[in-house]
């Protein structure tokens, strides 16, 4: 401030951060190579045909008839032709003569706030426009008693207020625990239908009573107590595309579910090697994951009471090069790396992060971890802080995120064992190249990722 009372800012230019020489110097990276895996079988490739036949199967069962208003609840993640099946459920509640609100049950998702759970439906391209029904995003819940003799069961309030309610979701692995019942229905009841404060009570309790234990009683309470009639469960192959699509009755829930889980297991994605020294990222994000990214995939799971999933996979270093633009700043996993480019840190939105990991008590999941300028030299910190290895002896990957996994690229190191797999297709070997700005800029050929 001056002697006048205004205040004057003074603009200070800021020193290049400075590093270690094995960092500031040009580094040898190995040469790496493109790896595709095999298809994973049949799809579905009709995903709104399936849909209306399972619609049209529950229906007359659900007791949704003519005037009712039903909710069409969904949750925020990135679901292969997640919009086409929405609109086909539209299409079905509307030719029996009801009427179907598509709201938001993601939990604290979004910020946390009505209006940014509009947008992460926005975002997923589930809109009024494309799915013909309107989108009502609010965040009140009621509570229906509670479970355990302590935990209050939180449910939708718009939910509650209509006639029926109904969901769709993805049945997979969970980022927390390893249970006969995950990540899918029943979660989505008792977390995404409780809004925030369903998954803050969740989140709490569950280091108390368990993760499965807890969700298995308050999901079986929300059946029992609320208007919900039937879910559609779907399963994704390894290749992110449908191979179940399931009308699951409330009744048959727990049931249902437990069988889909199974299919999603044996079809999840996961990369043909179980040990690496370097693991790279092209980018993470909430679509992807809930955890940001997988620690079925990445194997790093750190929180308290979650289960340990490095059996899954291990890499001694593992490094972010990007959030997705889905994501919105909610940069939750981050922490579960060791580096970040500068990118990741400047499109962070930390007051996102941070209420995702408050409320899912991932802590560490919003850790920052040690920033690079770039994703050359984000790598080249992965292969220089292994100890004394050769570069091309370190064992290193790169993906485009953990939900993608079909195609990737391998170090040298990898060739002799990925060539012992059948029919993987490995191709030549190509240098690593970066633009003027340090970004990696060839590599996966896709419209997603930054890597072309």
């Amino acid at each position: 401030m001056n002697r006048y009372g205004t205040i004057v800012f003074i603009r200070i230019e800021e020193e290049a951060m400075r590093y270690p020489d094995f960092i500031e110097n040009p580094f040898p990276f190995p040469p790496f190579f493109r790896v595709q895996l095999p298809a994973s079988g049949p799809h579905i490739m009709d995903a709104a045909g399936a849909v209306k036949r399972e619609m049209r199967a529950i229906l007359p069962e659900s007791g949704i008839k003519g005037g009712n208003r039903v909710a069409l609840c969904v949750g925020s993640r990135g679901i292969h032709q997640l919009p086409v099946m929405i609109r086909a459920m539209c299409e079905e509640i509307k030719a029996v003569g009801a009427h179907p609100l598509i709201l938001p049950a993601m939990g604290s998702h979004g910020g946390a706030t009505a209006a940014g759970q509009g947008e992460v439906l926005e975002r997923l391209g589930v809109t009024e426009a494309r799915c013909g029904a309107p989108v009502l995003s609010g965040m009140d819940t009621v509570q229906l008693g509670s479970v355990l003799g302590e935990v209050p069961v939180h449910y939708s309030a718009d939910a509650f207020g209509m006639d029926h309610a109904i969901t769709l979701n993805r049945i997979k692995p969970h980022t927390k625990f390893k249970a006969p019942l995950e990540s899918g229905l029943l979660k989505m009841l008792c977390v995404g239908m409780g809004k925030h404060q369903g998954a803050l009570t969740w989140h709490h309790f569950a280091l108390k009573f368990g993760f499965f234990e807890l969700l298995s009683a308050m999901g079986e309470a929300v059946i029992e107590r609320s208007n919900y009639r039937f879910g559609i469960g779907v399963v994704e192959n390894a290749h992110e595309r449908l191979i179940a699509i399931e009308a699951v009755p409330a009744s048959r829930t727990r049931e249902r579910e437990t069988a889909l889980l199974e299919v999603a297991k044996a079809h999840f994605p996961r990369l043909p090697v179980r040990e690496v020294d370097v693991l790279v990222i092209d980018h993470i994000g909430k679509e992807v994951s809930g955890a940001g990214m997988d620690p079925n995939v990445t194997g790093r799971g750190y929180d308290l009471g979650e289960s340990d999933f490095s059996g899954n996979f291990r890499a001694r270093r593992v490094a972010i090069l990007n959030l997705t633009e889905n994501t919105a700043g909610n940069a939750i996993g981050l922490g579960n790396a060791d580096f970040i480019t500068d990118k990741v840190f400047e499109n962070l939105d930390y007051e996102k992060t941070v209420m995702n990991a408050l409320t899912s008590n991932s802590i560490r999941k919003a850790f920052i971890p040690v920033r690079l300028p770039s994703d050359e030299k984000a790598i080249q910190a992965c292969f220089t802080t292994i100890g004394p290895i050769a570069p091309g002896a370190v064992r290193a990957v790169i993906i485009r995120n953990t939900r993608h996994l079909s195609e990737f690229w391998a170090s040298g190191a990898l060739r002799p064992e990925l060539e012992k797999l059948p029919d993987v297709r490995l191709f030549e070997n190509t240098p690593l190249r970066f633009d003027a700005m340090g970004n990696l800029c060839s590599l996966i050929n896709t419209q997603e990722s930054h890597i072309i």
